[in-house]
């Protein structure tokens, strides 16, 4: 679960990083007056500060929910484990009352 995860971690930053490069290749190359430049970089930027955020908060959202999962599946490993450990000692207990007699 973690390394599927850590590949959509990956996803997401390239995707966001390949966004920003193509928006600069695309401002950059276009023939424009410097004037108009500056306003598409400001705007782009300001797009992409968005998207960034936008990327931050489902990134949040999910780990918030994957650590969520992973407490309630350790609680159901935890009480498991001392189900069978009661058992076990049980079972101990009774072995050794057969073996005193």
């Amino acid at each position: 679960m973690a390394e599927h995860e850590d590949q959509r971690s990956h996803f997401f930053m390239g995707f966001f990083i390949g966004g920003v490069l193509g928006a600069l290749a695309g401002i950059f190359f276009a023939p424009k007056s410097g004037k108009e430049l500056r306003s598409d970089i400001m705007e782009k930027g300001s797009e992409v500060l968005k998207d960034g955020k936008d990327i931050y908060a489902d990134a949040s959202t999910q780990a918030r929910e994957i650590i969520v999962e992973a407490k309630l599946q350790a609680e159901d490993l935890k009480k498991e484990a001392d189900r069978y450990l009661s058992e076990a000692r049980q079972k101990a207990k009774e072995i050794l009352a057969r073996v005193e007699k």
